[in-house]
């Protein structure tokens, strides 16, 4: 008799506090994005390829990473960017420009501001950090997402330094990887639609191969990237990550 009792009555309780149940739910989800997302070292190779209207522009970019707070890539096409490099390390971000033989230090607003032209800020393309430190929110619910099961998110960062304060993320529930978000100033305006796709296994860890960014506050804005080489747990010479490796 007592349990015809008390199971309902603790029924009738969660449903009045379902934020303790959603919070591990989220946590349980941003842990296993983070997984897969983030990273120990990671090398790869990539085309970006950014379309301004009718203008389309192709580059082909080598990149280094270690952690959050390092991280490296040299543009090898097209001739006239060959050579450019950037460097970033910790809140610190350099460019080196070959043209001119001259390291420029990007800070403060720069570092939000487009990356050669593309719907990427110098922030998206060099930061690799854990949601889970940044955001806190709930789980909307489930939804289906071009014939995928997904999480729907809605996250709110919880410091003031993040270059999205708001989030909306479709997370697919069966390889944990984001295939869309929707980033959002303080203001509460969209600016960048993000989706990712072509998943594949890099020995356990899910990872998406492609990736296309919408700028909404530009219109017929477009950058799209496609991984052509990836090697995550890779040793990487602490030079690659200094000014030395930047200049030479």
């Amino acid at each position: 008799m007592l349990r015809w009792i008390l199971v309902p009555f603790l029924m009738a309780l969660l449903s009045l506090c379902p934020s303790v149940a959603l919070a591990q739910s989220l946590d349980e989800i941003l842990a296993k994005v983070d997984a897969n997302m983030t990273y120990d070292t990671r090398e790869t190779t990539m085309k970006m390829t950014v379309t301004k209207g009718e203008r389309v522009k192709v580059y082909r970019i080598h990149s280094f990473g270690r952690g959050a707070d390092e991280a490296a890539l040299e543009y090898l096409d097209p001739a006239r960017d060959k050579g450019t490099k950037m460097l970033k390390n910790a809140a610190d971000l350099w460019m080196w420009l070959p043209s001119v033989e001259k390291t420029q230090k990007i800070s403060g607003h720069m570092l939000r501001q487009s990356m050669m032209g593309s719907d990427m800020s110098y922030e998206d393309m060099m930061q690799a950090s854990s949601w889970r430190k940044q955001y806190a929110g709930t789980v909307v619910g489930e939804e289906t997402l071009d014939g995928r099961k997904v999480w729907k998110l809605e996250l709110k960062a919880t410091t003031p330094d993040v270059s999205y304060p708001r989030r909306l993320v479709w997370v697919d529930q069966a390889t944990s990887i984001p295939l869309k978000q929707e980033l959002y100033a303080l203001s509460g305006m969209l600016l960048k639609v993000w989706t990712m796709s072509d998943v594949k296994d890099f020995g356990g860890r899910q990872f998406p191969t492609r990736m296309v960014i919408e700028d909404k506050v530009q219109q017929n804005s477009r950058t799209e990237l496609v991984f052509e080489q990836m090697n995550f747990a890779v040793p990487l010479e602490g030079e690659v990550f200094s000014l030395r490796w930047l200049e030479r």
